[in-house]
């Protein structure tokens, strides 16, 4: 099974965006610096969420973007579904042209597997990902992290600065 970076970055980045959510719109840059994804990368990715109704952009000083729906009603395979993400186990991406142009032996089975593995994924909510005690430790760690390196950051700033 594959699933690429693009599917997976979108959802860390719902994930994030849901996580953070209780403080109004977050930045696409909070995301970036929290997560580790680049700027630009979010911003391909927010579009299409954008588009599939998963995210609204709030414009402005303090903007940024919000979930359109509540945590419970937005699941994983839906944000893999939006960032055009399939989730495939098939050799041959499901065109059925694994052994010489022609369907392989096994095709039907990794079929079905892809299958299983969306079902899963259309399973599990945001809200539920958000309940996880791991995620939520994770979270206090990157936001630490993040409050830590922004304080140190003003300081390099006044130095330069002074």
């Amino acid at each position: 099974m594959r699933l690429t970076t693009k599917g997976r970055y979108a959802v860390t980045a719902m994930l994030d965006l849901a996580l953070h959510s209780d403080q109004g719109p977050v930045s696409l840059s909070d995301i970036s610096n929290r997560q580790g994804i680049s700027l630009s990368y979010l911003e391909q990715l927010f579009s299409k969420l954008r588009k599939k109704a998963l995210v609204t952009s709030v414009r402005g000083p303090g903007g940024g973007y919000r979930l359109s729906r509540s945590n419970d009603d937005i699941f994983v395979a839906q944000i893999v579904d939006a960032v055009n993400e399939s989730v495939d186990a098939t050799g041959c991406k499901g065109r059925s042209d694994c052994q010489s142009g022609n369907t392989c032996l096994t095709h039907h089975l990794w079929c079905d597997l892809s299958d299983q593995i969306h079902n899963f994924l259309s399973q599990i909510s945001l809200e539920q990902l958000v309940h996880r005690n791991e995620v939520r430790q994770v979270a206090e760690r990157q936001d630490l992290e993040g409050r830590k390196n922004g304080f140190e950051s003003s300081k390099i700033i006044a130095a330069i600065v002074d």
